[in-house]
């Protein structure tokens, strides 16, 4: 077998394997997902999307390069979507989702995104190919992105009630409520279906993923526009959401300056692209793509470290307030 199918075929059977177990063990879960649960099904998507990683050093024809190039894409991805569930955890509390119906939903919505990616991911490089100048424009998109997600506030714009497609299913479809431990979109009562507050939940959820890839894609772009880099990092990213919410939403306050250094990010690929409009500065990414792998691990652990440092400097400073 020709390795590159070798690699795809590793990729999507250890996507099937580990979604099915993630899945579940979700699907039957009585009881809310704790922070320490979530941390070990976190650290075992990262192993399995970084041992995919190595995989692709090991089997595929460029090697080193392309491995290298997926990493870069990995982090990418996973530190924006770390952004984008602190939004998702705003939508459960505004819309009062209790801790029990919320894997779920958060799952659905994980492969709903999956879709999504899959779709804009080949769009996307279709038009760049065909339109190269585009890039540039992603460029500009990610500039003006990083700039609105380092000024905005995170509650800003997150207004479930607001969402068009809640309006019109909330309008058009009959709603029946439901016990708050309730994990069913649909029920039927009285020889009628219904939706219930939950489906509304999600559809917030399912439109809010269409503004997040579309966001994501023109990011992953600039650093490869490789098919193969491309979709298998961002669907391993996407599929680790799961856990991480749950992780995040026990350590929601932990990680201040990620913000930023998503921003930070965002801002280097964009003006990497713009700046590839001359053509040796293109080139020499092309020739060192350990340049943006090392760039994106540094400013994300710099993050890390500026909030855990943060945290410790508050809490020492509280202690002293507190004191007699």
């Amino acid at each position: 077998m020709d390795p590159v199918q070798m690699l795809w075929v590793i990729f999507w059977v250890t996507v099937v394997v580990v979604s099915a177990l993630d899945l579940f063990v979700i699907t039957h879960r009585h009881s809310p997902v704790g922070v320490s649960s979530a941390l070990r099904w976190t650290g075992l998507w990262v192993a399995v999307a970084l041992s995919f990683g190595v995989a692709i050093s090991f089997l595929h024809p460029r090697g080193n390069e392309l491995a290298m190039l997926y990493v870069a894409g990995y982090l990418t991805e996973y530190s924006l979507s770390v952004d984008n569930l602190f939004v998702f955890i705003l939508i459960f509390s505004l819309m009062g989702v209790h801790e029990v119906a919320q894997p779920k939903l958060i799952k659905l919505g994980i492969y709903l995104a999956v879709v999504l990616r899959v779709l804009f991911i080949l769009f996307g490089i279709a038009l760049v190919q065909k339109f190269h100048w585009l890039i540039y424009i992603f460029g500009l998109l990610l500039i003006w992105t990083a700039w609105k997600l380092l000024t905005s506030d995170e509650n800003e714009n997150v207004q479930p009630e607001n969402n068009v497609l809640y309006k019109l299913a909330a309008k058009f479809l009959p709603v029946h409520a439901v016990e708050p431990e309730s994990r069913r979109l649909v029920i039927r009562h009285e020889g009628r279906w219904f939706i219930t507050p939950l489906f509304l939940v999600f559809l917030v959820i399912g439109s809010t993923d269409i503004l997040f890839a579309l966001d994501s894609i023109p990011a992953i772009m600039g650093i490869s526009r490789d098919p193969f880099v491309v979709l298998t990092s961002n669907v391993f990213a996407v599929l680790g959401l799961n856990s991480l919410f749950f992780a995040l939403r026990g350590i929601l306050g932990i990680f201040k300056f990620l913000k930023h250094g998503v921003s930070v990010i965002l801002l280097f690929i964009g003006v990497k692209m713009i700046a590839g409009i001359y053509h040796p500065i293109e080139e020499w990414f092309k020739d060192n793509p350990f340049v943006s792998l090392i760039v994106i691990a540094t400013v994300l652990l710099v993050s890390i470290v500026l909030s855990v440092w943060h945290n410790r400097l508050s809490g020492s400073g509280e202690k002293k307030d507190s004191s007699p």
